[in-house]
């Protein structure tokens, strides 16, 4: 599993010209599901996502969390996270989860996010969508689940 996470001022995702999420001052999470994740990665990832210290204090840029400073978190399902581009010019996503468990962990991850008391707010699965981002910083974080395995 794999989450690119954005410190945001503010974020949207639209379908279909509706926007179907928003949030404020945040965290905008592009999660994609690998072949052989679980609820206990999905689990592990929400809470670092919740937890990770990337909004500033008065002493420093990277001291406090999104629970600490009731950040907004949007999520958004991004299966190409998982694209292998080693061999050739086009990438293969075999490495993505099937459909059916990739949604299974993705609506489970969002449930862990909100279980801290985060608002959390998401995009369609499967759905082709417009994300507009104001990253602030810009912050961009790479996190994975299995990080030396």
């Amino acid at each position: 599993m794999k989450a690119l996470v954005q410190r945001v001022s503010r974020a949207s995702v639209s379908v279909d010209g509706k926007i179907v999420g928003k949030i404020g001052p945040g965290l905008v999470v592009f999660l994609g599901v690998a072949q052989g994740d679980s609820k206990e990665d999905a689990s592990y990832l929400a809470n670092k996502v919740a937890n990770l210290r990337i909004f500033a204090n008065e002493a420093s840029k990277f001291a406090l969390s999104a629970l600490e400073t009731q950040g907004d978190i949007l999520v958004v399902s991004q299966f190409t996270l998982l694209a292998d581009s080693r061999k050739g010019r086009r990438p293969s996503f075999t490495g993505a989860a099937p459909p059916d468990l990739a949604e299974e962990l993705y609506k489970f991850f969002v449930e862990r996010v909100r279980s801290t008391g985060i608002k959390v707010e998401t995009g369609l699965f499967q759905e082709h969508m417009l994300v507009e981002i104001y990253n602030d910083g810009p912050v961009t974080i790479s996190l994975e689940n299995k990080i030396g395995k």
